[in-house]
């Protein structure tokens, strides 16, 4: 969804070592599109195994989730399930900005402009059924925990945390303070580099954390403030929010009328820039489903499971993929004495 939203939160800076032993709610399909922009060939093509399926994914997810659970963080991967109604649109309109991508693709590969291939090839990026699959495939191997959400991850990984079953979510996106997620981790990496949106850069990053307390605090507004606020500055409800209102005028808005959130749309003049009622947004995330069915039961590495998605299925280097899981290992048993404890 991505709340614009950002340039009033501001957040704490950490390192990695900050996060050691934490439990993370991961909004898992955010992850698993950073991993299909940015990991890339020259050519700005995905990487695929010999049949042509892709494996970007699957890359990003094992270095990054094994790399960090070499300092003892476990993880809650929250899974899309039934879209709400008011996002189908924004769906419709995502694809149609990725057909127009691929467009501007295939120009600049006639013209063997690398630079732009790589551009508009990192908005091409679409998440399959089987993607997903072989996605959750790699997160049992390695032990962590999947939630099956009824609705948004998002929301669902808020809910986890927000009941304390998880210390923060794992997300790019402050969306997840609308769901109530008490904290927010940010740029999570062991590279320290973010891709950069819209290019095939990256930005210098630390982790950041965000406290829904702490934007409470310093903005001033309660949740429903909070909510309307971001509706206001736009959601997957309503792209790009109100022409004209940005974040801080927003919150002045917010401000000036209080808990009359008529009297905020209505200034606002939002009739005139949507069909949809600012009212229907607000109860769709406040009645976001969110589900108390699941199980915190972390497992050992399968390494033969491992090794049969990855290396058997999907060709990765069988050396590559032992050596990391050999480093996992040593880690672990230097900082806990031995994997049993952890798992």
């Amino acid at each position: 969804m991505g709340v614009q939203i950002t340039e009033l939160i501001g957040g704490e800076e950490v390192k990695v070592e900050d996060l050691k032993n934490k439990v993370f709610a991961v909004d898992t399909y955010n992850l698993l599109y950073q991993f299909l922009s940015s990991i890339r060939q020259q050519d700005g093509s995905l990487l695929t195994d010999s049949k042509g399926r892709v494996t970007s994914h699957l890359a990003g997810l094992f270095n990054r989730i094994t790399r960090l659970m070499g300092y003892n963080m476990r993880f809650i991967f929250c899974f899309d399930g039934q879209v709400p109604d008011l996002k189908r649109k924004e769906r419709e309109r995502r694809k149609d900005l990725k057909v127009e991508a691929e467009k501007k693709y295939e120009e600049a590969a006639a013209k063997e402009d690398l630079d732009d291939m790589k551009k508009f090839a990192a908005r091409t990026s679409k998440l399959t059924p089987e993607m997903v699959e072989d996605a959750k495939e790699l997160i049992r191997a390695l032990g962590q925990v999947i939630v099956e959400a009824p609705s948004e991850g998002e929301a669902q990984a808020s809910y986890i945390v927000k009941k304390g079953d998880a210390d923060f979510v794992l997300s790019q996106d402050a969306d997840c303070l609308m769901f109530g997620a008490n904290a927010i981790v940010k740029n999570l990496t062991l590279s320290g580099k973010r891709k950069r949106p819209g290019a095939f850069a990256h930005d210098e990053v630390s982790p950041v954390i965000i406290r829904l307390k702490d934007v409470l605090k310093v903005l001033d507004v309660s949740n429903d403030q909070l909510i309307a606020l971001s509706i206001l500055v736009g959601t997957d409800y309503n792209v790009g929010g109100v022409k004209g209102i940005g974040p801080k005028k927003a919150l002045a808005l917010v401000k000036k009328h209080g808990d009359d959130f008529e009297a905020v749309f209505d200034e606002a003049k939002w009739s005139e820039h949507f069909e949809t009622s600012w009212k229907d947004i607000f109860d769709t995330i406040k009645g976001m489903k969110t589900t108390d069915d699941y199980e915190l039961k972390w497992k050992s590495i399968d390494q033969k499971e491992v090794l049969r998605v990855l290396v058997e299925e999907h060709e990765f280097s069988k050396e590559r993929i032992e050596a990391s899981l050999s480093r996992l290992e040593e880690s672990s048993e230097r900082k806990q004495k031995g994997l049993g404890e952890f798992f």
